[in-house]
């Protein structure tokens, strides 16, 4: 770990470590949806997160009510994901 100018990030020679990007974009998704639904809300919410060899995917399923909609939201989680993970390697 490393207390630079990253912060709290866990970081190795090449930048984020492998979990820290995760966890980000992780909570980046679960972020979104939280914001647009109340937690009691939410039926199920599955977000998986893969980083491996510099590429990112985020899958984001979410069973919510209809407004607004769930497709939408999911969509929107997985972009502040990537955005997420984009801040991290510009820290």
């Amino acid at each position: 770990m490393s207390d630079d100018a990253n912060g709290d990030v866990p970081t190795d020679d090449d930048g984020p470590t492998d979990e820290a990007v995760v966890t980000t974009a992780a909570e980046a998704a679960e972020g979104v949806v939280f914001a647009h639904y109340d937690q009691s809300a939410v039926k199920d919410l599955d977000v998986t997160v893969t980083f491996e060899d510099g590429v990112l995917d985020v899958d984001v399923y979410l069973n919510a009510p209809d407004n607004p909609d769930p497709e939408t939201v999911a969509n929107e989680a997985v972009a502040a994901a990537g955005e997420a993970v984009d801040e991290l390697f510009a820290e």
